[in-house]
This record gives C-alpha cells, structure tokens and sequence, in this order.
C-alpha cells in the first residue's frame, strides 16, 4: 500500500507538470508534540516539499513531502531512567492554499504518513496550517501535524517559514 501510494502522487504530479506550470515550495518548521505524542517526545523538526498549481487566482492545489523528526522523551519507571525512542515520518500528501487576504492563505495537507525505524507505523496525515506572507517568496506558516496511528494519534503543532522556488 505504501508503494502504490508513493507511485501514485509522483505519476499525478507528473502528469500536471506536463500540463500546467506550478510553484516549487520547501519550509523548516520547529514544535512542539501534544497528546499522547506529548508524553513520548520533547521537540520535533520538520522539513516540508511540496509543488503547487494554480488553479485559480485564490486557490492553489498540488502534492507535498517532508520528513518530520520528533525527539524521545527520557522517563523514569519505578526510579530507573529510559530513554524513549525518537519518531519519524515522511507524509506522502496531496495539498490545497486558499488566499482569503493578499498577504494571508489557509490550506491543509491530507495523505499517509510512512512511519521511519524500527517499530514506527504509519497512518492518515492531516495538517491544516495558516500562513502569512512576508515577502512574494517566503511566508510564516503556524500549523497542526496529526498521523493516525493504532491506538491513537501523533500530534504536533509547528512553526515556521516556507520558501516559494520558481
């Protein structure tokens, strides 16, 4: 399932590079893990990819990547430290920005997330986020990162910038 999802956004991305001309978008976000992701991690990195199409003057919609990295968390356990394993995922997504005001876009990702290492599974990936712009290329992005996973949800909600790269 995993590899069909895979193939499948690279050949829908493929198929709207041949037809129309789009926005390559990368980002670095910081955060902070909430829920049950709260109790096992300290701090999360993300890296975001993604290429966007114009579809209308307000509307742009395409597919995104990245790679997010939470930091285990140590506990202890009847006096004896442990030292928590890191999480990570690589969301597989398609991606949607809507313009409500010249400088301010709101749009959510939604896909699968692949889980990295040993014992990590994946599940739906969801991330709506807010975003304003500084400049023509590079904008402010607040955003909720959630993956569904068994028995619960891995949840994280992030800051950071985004850079658009024609």
């Amino acid at each position: 399932m995993k590899k069909f999802c895979l193939v499948a956004v690279f050949a829908i991305a493929a198929m709207f590079s041949v037809n129309a001309q789009g926005q390559f978008r990368a980002g670095l976000s910081g955060g902070i893990p909430i829920g049950d992701a709260g109790d096992l991690a300290t701090f999360a990195i993300a890296v975001d990819l993604g290429y966007l199409f114009e579809i209308s003057d307000s509307f742009d919609a395409g597919v995104a990547t990245g790679y997010s990295h939470s930091f285990g968390d140590s506990i202890d356990i009847l006096g004896v430290s442990v030292d928590l394993d890191d999480v990570q995922f690589i969301p597989i997504a398609a991606s949607g920005r809507f313009e409500v005001a010249p400088d301010f876009t709101l749009g959510a990702d939604v896909g699968y997330a692949v889980g990295i290492g040993d014992g990590s599974d994946g599940g739906f990936y969801y991330s709506p986020r807010a975003q304003y712009s500084v400049s023509e290329a590079i904008d402010i992005v607040a955003a909720y990162r959630g993956v569904s996973v068994d028995g619960g949800s891995w949840d994280i909600i992030t800051a950071g910038v985004e850079f658009g790269i024609d």
